[in-house]
């Protein structure tokens, strides 16, 4: 029984650890190569409705996480942005 109850903890332990994120060896976080919905309306100080037009036009890639969310990428919202302004 206590075999038992060690394993799971143990699985509990390798299964906690897939999930971490990787910093550096200064602390910093990776940089993310998508932003959010929320991200391009802070960028561009617009409505999330307004972010949403701009999906559907396609202006950049994105991609649809889950039932409601989505992951722009980076660089093509970046480059975007330069032809735009």
């Amino acid at each position: 029984m206590d075999e038992m109850r060690i394993d799971e903890k143990e699985m509990e332990k390798q299964d906690n650890t897939d999930f971490e994120v990787n910093a550096d060896e200064t602390g910093a976080v990776p940089e993310s190569r998508c932003y959010t919905v929320e991200d391009l309306q802070a960028i561009l100080m617009i409505s999330k409705s307004s972010v949403y037009n701009l999906l559907k036009k396609k202006e950049f890639r994105w991609i649809r996480v889950g039932r409601s969310g989505y992951r722009i990428s980076r660089k093509s919202f970046d480059e975007w942005l330069d032809q735009t302004a």
